[in-house]
């Protein structure tokens, strides 16, 4: 009987330590505005739905807040241009119907020159 009640408790911990926090969801308009956290209270993403579809700029931060990436959205697919921060580059990607139509990169020794 102890061995059923430690290893219910066990996969009712593992259980708990495994579900995602849900985003906050605010009305803006004809827009649903979601905010995505880390653990530690940063934001991990925020952008807008609308009809149930990801519409406007979407920005996502790393776990420190520092920008990981920006771009946008129209009717669920990404279009225009997208730009991606990490440690060493920054990337210009160029979408068509959420399709990569061109790239851009630079690395971080060239940014730190301009």
């Amino acid at each position: 009987m102890k061995k059923i009640m430690i290893l219910g408790a066990l996969a009712i911990s593992a259980l708990t330590f495994a579900q995602a926090k849900k985003p906050i969801l605010e009305q803006e308009g004809n827009l649903v505005k979601a905010t995505y956290y880390y653990d530690n209270g940063q934001i991990q993403q925020q952008g807008h739905f609308k009809d149930g579809k990801l519409e406007g700029s979407w920005v996502a931060y790393n776990s420190n807040g520092s920008k990981k990436s920006i771009g946008e959205y129209t009717d669920g697919e990404k279009t225009g241009k997208w730009f991606f921060w990490n440690d060493k580059s920054l990337s210009e990607v160029d979408y068509s119907k959420s399709r990569v139509a061109n790239v851009k990169s630079w690395k971080q020794d060239a940014l730190a020159k301009n």
